[in-house]
């Protein structure tokens, strides 16, 4: 079997090349989807909204940079 991709450091073939905060992302999204009933067609929707649970700066944060 003669591949005509080659593994490097610039694109590595193994599933460890998932950045942790994809992870992350990928278990809200999935809790999203149980939320609703496992309903498909919402899953663009779900990552959306989970990523931006985790970009959002936690409430204590905003009130600490408030004060």
């Amino acid at each position: 079997m003669n591949s005509t991709h080659r593994e490097n450091q610039n694109y590595p073939t193994t599933q460890n090349a998932e950045p942790a905060y994809n992870k992350d992302i990928r278990l809200r999204a999935y809790e999203l989807f149980e939320q609703r009933g496992r309903e498909d067609g919402h899953d663009l929707d779900d990552w959306l909204r989970a990523e931006a649970e985790f970009k959002m700066p936690a409430r204590s944060q905003i009130r600490r940079v408030a004060a």
